[in-house]
């Protein structure tokens, strides 16, 4: 039995459908909105539909963008010659705000899970393929997530690219910096002496 009106709890279970939002914090985002003034709601919601409307995939690496081509891939400041390969278009946001990458990104928008269904088909590998056929691209840069299927990902597609004459690199896994060894898990400290490297 709902204690709310039809309306409210219409509005509820919008922002429930949102992720990692549940029940009381939708009611909460409910009522922020109900309490809002009307200027400030109508923004909201044209936030969420200019947003709906402008945004597009860019054509070249399938980050979202207000142009296409998007701001990096037009960038002709940017090394065009590597790639980073991510899967979700927040990692590029993340990359980016380390001020290190010079180079260019491809989003696959996902990763290889056969578990839930999703195949190398059901992500944007034959676009990423396709990207380094003109023989320009020198290295590729695979930035997924270190787990199960982001792994999964970066080996499946270190097949499909060395044979191309590309170098292939991983970003390394292991401690984060101020982290205490004592604390860390066995597998992140493997990884850790796995991508060691000289100083």
């Amino acid at each position: 039995m709902s204690y709310y009106s039809p309306s409210i709890e219409k509005l509820i279970e919008a922002f429930e459908r949102l992720p990692s939002i549940g029940n009381k914090t939708a009611a909460r985002l409910a009522f922020h909105v109900l309490n809002s003034s009307e200027e400030e709601t109508n923004e909201f919601v044209q936030a969420i539909v200019n947003a709906k409307k402008n945004l597009k995939y860019c054509s070249i690496c399938f980050n979202i963008s207000d142009t296409d081509p998007c701001a990096i891939c037009s960038n002709v400041g940017r090394d065009k010659s590597i790639i980073c390969v991510v899967e979700d278009v927040k990692d590029v946001v993340a990359m980016e705000k380390t001020h290190e990458f010079k180079g260019v990104y491809h989003v696959l928008h996902g990763s290889i899970s056969p578990m839930n269904g999703i195949g190398p088909d059901d992500i944007k590998i034959k676009e990423l393929l396709s990207r380094l056929m003109d023989g320009s691209v020198k290295e590729v840069i695979l930035a997924t997530n270190p787990r199960v299927e982001g792994e999964a990902t970066a080996i499946y597609l270190s097949k499909l690219i060395k044979p191309l004459g590309i170098t292939v690199t991983r970003i390394a896994h292991g401690i984060p910096v101020g982290g205490d060894l004592e604390y860390t898990d066995e597998v992140t400290l493997s990884k850790a002496l796995e991508g060691r490297r000289e100083i």
